[in-house]
């Protein structure tokens, strides 16, 4: 068994030293190991060489089937962990399950703790999962799942670990009684269920755990670093192979059945110059295109003036019901109106006076002049006007002001 080397009050320094430069905390799971938020892995891989002291350590950077794939004339004597802690292993294939079976199957231990494990994977080792917040995504509903955990060991039976967020009531819910042995529960309804397995294959074992959150950097920093370190002390001592899952398989059949136009490109050094050369001259086109080119300026018609055609209206409204006396007191009216406004004559008085300054200023005849005003005068005197009437004092006041 590994025995807990983590001191406390380092632990506290690196609280400090990640949180406090922090302007907005990420609560998101991620999982990553170069994550310092509160759930990623950076402590504990960091931690890895005080958990395994005497061991070689290596930090894969490529796919496990990859790797396998390449390193298989290996010594098969050596035996090694394999160690993967995600939220799920969405870049495993059915090979690459495979692959990891069959490396299992020689004598080397897998220790895998995931929310989500593969279908297939589940299928070849006879085990099935129950995850009752499933459902459960978002940061606040995520705050107050709690649980409590215990370890069968008889070195850990009597303690139990409590978490305080971010614990989904996942299990393991059906696996073989004959290869399978429990080797930690967690309380789902105040009935202790299985979260912690072994599963025996060939001559080497699985380590499953359904709950990765605890490895991550909050719980790193929250007293229950003795939980995680107690998980992975089940581990023989040998080298580990650390995944940190951020490559999909270059080399698996599943992975070539759908390639990438791109991806064929770049294996290619004549063709990533074309497509980088092409790239560019895209760029540059619409950049000078841009500038040269300006969207049409839309063409807004000037208002129009619909005065004249309110008066026709107002003016056919009269002649209509023969109401000529109406019109010719707005004629007489409008020619008052422009005398005061053109002429600046004032004509409250329709007098002698008043017919020769405005013959003299308008241009008019003092004669048409005259005979123009005595017949205003004389038409604002009548009740009622004819047509023709109506028609001649149109003419006259037309003739006047076009002269």
């Amino acid at each position: 068994m590994i025995k807990n080397t983590y001191i406390q009050s380092v632990y506290i320094l690196l609280l400090l030293l990640l949180f406090a430069s922090c302007k907005k905390t990420n609560w998101r799971e991620n999982y990553r190991e170069k994550e310092k938020s509160p759930f990623g892995t950076y402590i504990i891989s960091e931690e890895a060489t005080s958990l395994f002291p005497r061991e070689r350590i290596t930090f894969l950077d490529e796919n496990i089937y990859d790797y396998l794939l390449f390193n298989a004339a290996e010594d098969s004597t050596v035996t090694k962990n394999y160690i993967l802690i995600k939220h799920s292993a969405y870049k495993q294939t059915r090979e690459t399950a495979q692959e990891l079976l069959n490396f299992v199957k020689q004598g080397n231990t897998a220790f895998i703790a995931l929310n989500y494990f593969q279908e297939n994977f589940k299928e070849a080792l006879e085990f099935t999962t129950n995850n009752l917040d499933e459902e459960v995504w978002s940061i606040p509903k995520l705050k107050e799942l709690k649980g409590e955990f215990n370890l069968v060991h008889p070195d850990f039976e009597n303690t139990s670990y409590t978490f305080d967020r971010n614990i989904q009531r996942n299990y393991f819910l059906q696996y073989s009684n004959t290869k399978t042995q429990v080797l930690g529960t967690t309380t789902v309804g105040g009935e202790k269920v299985p979260n912690f397995i072994k599963i025996y294959h060939g001559k080497g074992a699985f380590y499953l755990h359904t709950n990765p959150i605890v490895f991550t950097n909050y719980y790193m920093l929250n007293g229950k670093e003795t939980y995680a370190a107690n998980l992975l002390s089940y581990l023989p001592s040998q080298e580990v192979l650390w995944d940190v899952h951020i490559k999909s398989s270059k080399f698996s059949s599943e992975q070539t059945k759908q390639p990438s136009i791109f991806k064929f490109f770049l294996q290619h050094t004549t063709l990533t110059w074309f497509l980088f050369v092409s790239l560019a001259g895209l760029l540059l086109f619409m950049l000078f295109n841009a500038r040269r080119k300006q969207r049409p300026i839309p063409e807004i018609p000037p208002l129009k003036n619909t005065t004249v055609a309110f008066t026709q209206t107002i003016a056919n409204l009269y002649l209509n019901e023969n109401d000529h006396k109406n019109l010719v007191d707005k004629k007489i009216a409008y020619f008052l109106e422009k005398v005061r406004t053109k002429y600046l004559i004032n004509t409250s008085n329709l007098n002698t006076e008043f017919i020769e300054k405005l013959a003299a200023k308008s241009g008019n005849e003092l004669q048409n002049t005259k005979y123009l005003i005595n017949t205003i005068i004389a038409l604002n005197k009548k009740i009622e006007c004819s047509e023709e009437e109506l028609i001649g004092l149109h003419k006259m006041i037309e003739n006047f002001f076009n002269k």
